[in-house]
C-alpha cells in the first residue's frame, strides 16, 4: 500500500474507530439508531448485539491498519502478531453480533441482505486469512486480510456515502438500502485489484529469474 494512501486510510479508520464513543456520551436516538423503533431500542438481545458490534468494530477498524505497515512486520513480529490476535478476537464477536443486527436493518430485505452477505464475507475471509497464517502461508494469509479488512472498511465509507445519498435522494430509507451495499462492494473490488496486483508481480519476479 502506498504511504500515502495508507495514511489516508489510517486516519479515516481512527476517527471512524473512535466514532462508537460519541453513543455513550449522547442521546441514544443518534445516528443510526434515530431510524429504530422505541421496542427494538429497548430489546435487550438487540442491545447487546448492537453495542457489541460497534465497539468491538470500532476496534478492529483502529487497530487493522497497521497490520499493512511492512516496517512494523520486519521491526516488532511479536507486536504485530499481538495485534492480529487482538483483531481477530474482535471480528469475530463484532462479526456474529453484525449477522444479528443486521436481520433488523432498516430498509427491509435489501438492506438485510446487504449487510448480512457484508458480516459473512468480513467473518469468512478473517477466519480463512487465520487458518493461512496458522498453516504458515504467509502469501495467502495477507491476501485473505486485505479482504477482511476491505470489509472493516465499510464502515468508514458507509458513513462516506449515506448522508451524501440521502441529500442527493432527499430520504435515507432509500440511500440506506442502496448504501447497504455501497458501503462494500467497491472495497472488496478494490482488494481484488490489490490482490490480484500482487500476483502479477509476484509472477513477474519469478519469470525473470527463470
Amino acid at each position: 500500500m502506498k504511504k500515502a494512501s495508507w495514511i489516508t486510510v489510517g486516519i479515516l479508520s481512527t476517527l471512524v474507530g473512535l466514532y462508537p464513543i460519541i453513543y455513550f456520551m449522547i442521546d441514544r436516538k443518534f445516528g443510526l439508531l434515530s431510524s429504530k423503533s422505541a421496542e427494538l431500542l429497548s430489546d435487550n438481545l438487540w442491545n447487546i448485539a448492537f453495542y457489541g458490534h460497534i465497539v468491538l468494530g470500532g476496534l478492529a477498524l483502529l487497530i487493522g491498519w497497521l497490520q499493512f505497515s511492512h516496517k512494523l512486520r520486519r521491526k516488532n513480529i511479536k507486536l504485530h502478531r499481538t495485534i492480529g490476535k487482538t483483531y481477530l478476537v474482535s471480528v469475530l464477536i463484532s462479526g456474529i453480533c453484525g449477522l444479528f443486527i443486521a436481520l433488523y436493518a432498516t430498509g427491509g430485505i435489501i438492506s438485510v441482505l446487504g449487510f448480512f452477505t457484508l458480516g459473512i464475507i468480513w467473518l469468512g475471509t478473517t477466519i480463512l486469512g487465520f487458518k493461512a497464517i496458522k498453516k504458515g502461508n504467509v502469501e495467502l494469509h495477507e491476501k485473505f486480510m486485505i479482504f477482511s479488512f476491505a470489509a472493516c472498511f465499510a464502515a468508514v465509507t458507509l458513513r462516506i456515502w449515506l448522508p451524501i445519498l440521502t441529500s442527493v435522494m432527499g430520504e435515507f430509507t432509500g440511500a440506506y438500502r442502496i448504501t447497504a451495499w455501497l458501503c462494500w462492494v467497491p472495497n472488496i473490488s478494490i482488494a481484488y485489484f490489490i490482490t490480484r496486483k500482487k500476483n502479477n508481480t509476484k509472477s513477474k519476479l519469478i519469470s525473470s529469474k527463470v
